[in-house]
């Protein structure tokens, strides 16, 4: 590595180490201002909304450019305490904030991650739910629910059935986030079980429900992920851990196979949002005492780690006309596995597409126009904190605008639902035209 890039960080200011504990709204505020204020180079913090109680929404983002998104450097994301019960994963990502800023520009591999993605963290999408815990258990506690009494995790909008629970602000939030920034993994963070668990949560004949899964198009990828995670945790993948009889196979699992569960926020992230999200339940116990919280870091921090790496999978890349400029609202998808919302390039005109090792026939779509299909591989060994980089230079000359710029995103309906099967999508532009007019038809 370059030890030019390294120096300027031997000279970010040593903090004290995170203690273990438990750190509620305003000791948590205070640990965040502090690296914000202490590592100001490779931070940004900011609040994307506020609880119902109007408590803040943090985000810490750890990066070599945190204040705004440089073309070529992914976007992830981890998410903790939906649940305000549910807390170890409030403090891991405190812990890893924590980790990744003292430990940038001292260890290669950290300081490669931090240069290479851009991270954004919020350590608890629920403060209301936590603060309103008086007396911790393992299983259930009365801040589950936020201060409306709504379950966050079942409060987003369904691919699958229509969810018409009232749209809390802590969700609200969290969407207007995912429409502001081209997130291209993440991960969710709870407790109860020890498990790493994928799409889709819910589900439709066309997804697999009738075989008791419900799978998306990418499922080898998200396979991918679970395995990441659970293999470098060494209790997720022991049998019966939770002394609950829930075995789950090398400590993964469909969604959808263990409940089915609508409105959650992982589905939302990947059909709206062109997210991957996985969840990760992290403790058997919910609300464990504060003692056993360093035994939970040891065993997550490598997985933590090794799953942002996972933000560079597959390839990237930009789309241009013949005159160079970026064109946005582009469909980029690989041909054989289509989404039912389809994946489009960003502002920038970038896309992203998590890909394993391979050879893919990639699919550029402007929509009402003739497909461009164009063959890539994907090597065993792919380039060290970079997705394969492929541009497209597509044979149009500026007249595009209007059209890319007119182009509607998704309805935000039963997508499934309104679609006799997964294989409508094959012609995304004509059903999703249809899927708007009907939208707009019965509003």
């Amino acid at each position: 590595m370059d030890l030019a890039r390294l120096w300027p960080a031997l000279l970010l200011p040593l903090a004290a180490a995170l203690d273990f504990r438990y750190h509620h709204q305003e000791g948590m505020e205070a640990f965040l201002k502090s690296v914000a204020r202490n590592y100001s180079s490779i931070t940004h913090l900011h609040s994307v909304g506020k609880s119902v109680r109007g408590r803040n929404l943090w985000v810490l983002v750890v990066g070599q450019f945190p204040k705004e998104h440089r073309v070529g450097i992914p976007e992830f994301k981890y998410v903790a305490n939906m649940h305000g019960d549910e807390t170890v994963g409030r403090e891991l990502l405190l812990h890893l904030i924590d980790y990744l800023v003292s430990r940038y520009g001292k260890d290669v591999e950290v300081t490669q991650l931090v240069n290479s993605t851009r991270i954004h963290i919020m350590p608890s999408m629920n403060p209301d739910g936590f603060e309103a815990v008086r007396k911790p258990d393992c299983y259930y506690s009365n801040g589950r629910e936020n201060h409306n009494q709504y379950d966050l995790n079942r409060n987003f909008p369904d691919a699958f059935e229509y969810n018409n629970a009232t749209r809390q602000p802590e969700t609200r939030a969290v969407m207007a986030w995912l429409r502001a920034e081209p997130f291209v993994l993440s991960a969710n963070l709870h407790g109860g079980a020890l498990v790493a668990s994928y799409p889709f949560d819910n589900g439709a004949p066309a997804t697999g429900t009738s075989h008791s899964r419900s799978l998306t198009p990418d499922d080898d990828v998200f396979q991918h992920l679970a395995h990441t995670y659970a293999s470098r945790n060494p209790n997720m993948t022991k049998p019966d851990q939770c002394k609950n009889k829930m075995n789950f196979p090398n400590g993964v699992t469909n969604g959808y196979s263990w409940y089915p569960l609508q409105g959650g926020m992982q589905d939302y992230n990947y059909v709206w949002a062109q997210c991957f999200e996985i969840t990760l339940e992290l403790s058997c116990c919910k609300y464990p005492r504060e003692e056993k919280l360093p035994y939970f870091w040891n065993d997550n921090k490598a997985s933590l780690i090794e799953y942002i790496k996972q933000v560079h999978l597959g390839i990237k890349g930009q789309v241009f006309d013949q005159n160079k400029n970026p064109l946005p609202n582009v469909i980029v998808e690989v041909q054989d596995r289509k989404h039912i919302c389809p994946f489009r390039t960003n502002k920038f005109g970038e896309y992203y597409l998590l890909l394993l090792p391979g050879s893919y026939e990639i699919n550029v779509t402007v929509p009402g126009h003739e497909p461009h299909l164009t063959k890539v591989v994907i090597p065993e060994k792919s380039q060290h904190f970079s997705a394969l980089k492929k541009n497209f230079v597509l044979p149009f000359q500026g007249q595009l605008e209007s059209l890319l710029g007119s182009n509607p995103p998704c309805p935000m309906i039963p997508l499934y639902k309104m679609s006799s099967s997964h294989s409508a999508a094959t012609k995304p532009s004509l059903f999703l035209f249809l899927l708007i007019l009907l939208h707009i038809f019965f509003k």
